[in-house]
């Protein structure tokens, strides 16, 4: 299973060529590499489970091994990247138990934000998350880039937990997020996935509109029990951890 990400450069073979992404922008070296390194993840371009062995990635991006490492301990922060004695830094692939804990985690505090959303943010701010949604919908039917599609998913988010009068869930949610970014990857690369989750994700916000906190926490649950299936059944696939639906 490949997930698209039509805007990076590509090597005569085929495959995608790192090097060619780093100083295509104005930002700083280190923050490029991190960029470059975690979109290769989230492509599939390293896949879960495989080794980022240093000297090869420093071959392959032709950057120093202290801007490598420190880009390996950032997404090791971020739970893309985890290191074990004697093998380095590999790819997370999470296990059965701990994607459903996440899931089960992110359901629990994404009710919360959008029922405290839906009752306190102001009608700008609701004017906003609206906007916010139609960039979504404009990604999810443009050309298919799940990466693009995720930044703005991601922006979606920002403006809800901004919103949401709590902080404390906006840290928390946000670190969640975070490391449910490959499962998130993963469900959105399956067939027909993305359209899905554009109309849960509609459904939850005309419910906000009307100001209807039960009707925009069922929708939110509905979206996420959905995620999490096509999540779990994605990774299943690129990675073979052991999954049925039975399992939920």
């Amino acid at each position: 299973m490949t997930v698209s990400g039509n805007s990076a450069p590509r090597s005569p073979g085929g495959s995608v060529d790192l090097a060619a992404q780093v100083g295509r922008v104005a930002a700083p070296l280190r923050q490029q590499v991190l960029d470059v390194l975690r979109q290769a993840i989230l492509s599939f371009h390293y896949a879960p489970g495989q080794r980022l062995v240093e000297r090869e990635l420093i071959e392959e991006i032709g950057v120093s091994r202290t801007t490598i490492r420190e880009a390996l301990r950032e997404l090791a922060a971020e739970g893309l990247v985890k290191t074990i004695p004697q093998k380095g830094a590999v790819v997370v692939v999470p296990s059965l138990q701990e994607a459903l804990e996440l899931y089960e985690l992110r359901a629990a505090l994404e009710a919360l934000a959008v029922r405290r959303f839906t009752e306190v943010a102001s009608d700008d701010q609701v004017a906003e998350l609206r906007a916010a949604f139609e960039q979504l919908a404009e990604m999810a039917n443009g050309d298919g880039d799940t990466l693009r599609i995720l930044q703005a998913k991601g922006q979606f988010y920002d403006v809800l937990l901004r919103g949401c009068g709590n902080r404390s869930v906006h840290s928390t949610l946000g670190g969640v997020q975070a490391r449910l970014s490959l499962l998130r990857a993963t469900s959105l690369a399956q067939p027909g996935r993305t359209a899905r989750s554009v109309q849960e994700l509609r459904a939850m916000v005309e419910a906000i509109e009307a100001r209807n906190p039960e009707a925009a926490v069922r929708a939110c649950n509905h979206h996420i029990e959905q995620a999490k299936r096509a999540g779990l059944e994605g990774l299943s696939a690129t990675s073979g951890l052991p999954f049925s639906s039975a399992s939920l």
